[in-house]
């Protein structure tokens, strides 16, 4: 069996940002640029446009299973933390709008990357395992 290990951690982190970029991006390569600045190739962008959207759903699912929305929302805001020390010295400069959402997507991936990793980290941590309720309603 395959330990979890910090590649495991960097191939998550890469995915979420290759989704999350990927997706939409201010620097004009994305799907959302694709979709909305070129004609033609209606059925590929849909097909992308599902996939993206599925991948998602899936990110979003997991992390939300894996750390409910108070430890989302506390992964976010030690993320925003952390942008914010870097900014204080001067090491981020979000004056440039572009600057500013591209370190709000990078964010947003490094919670889905989190979120995916979780659930590994914790049992590497404590021992513990988690298993799926089987009486639990899931949406999906």
């Amino acid at each position: 069996m395959h330990e979890f290990g910090p590649g495991d951690i960097l191939a998550r982190l890469l995915s979420g940002l290759a989704l999350v970029l990927g997706t939409y991006n201010p620097y004009a390569l994305s799907y959302f640029h694709w979709l909305t600045e070129h004609a033609g190739f209606v059925s590929a962008k849909i097909l992308v446009g599902v996939l993206l959207l599925i991948l998602h759903v899936v990110a979003i699912l997991s992390s939300m299973r894996s750390l409910g929305v108070i430890g989302i929302g506390l992964l976010t805001a030690t993320f925003a933390s952390g942008a914010w020390v870097l900014i204080e010295n001067g090491l981020l400069h979000v004056e440039d709008p572009r600057v500013f959402t591209f370190t709000l997507l990078v964010i947003l991936a490094c919670v889905y990357a989190s979120g995916l990793s979780w659930s590994h980290l914790r049992n590497r941590l404590s021992g513990q395992v988690d298993s799926t309720d089987v009486t639990f309603n899931s949406p999906v």
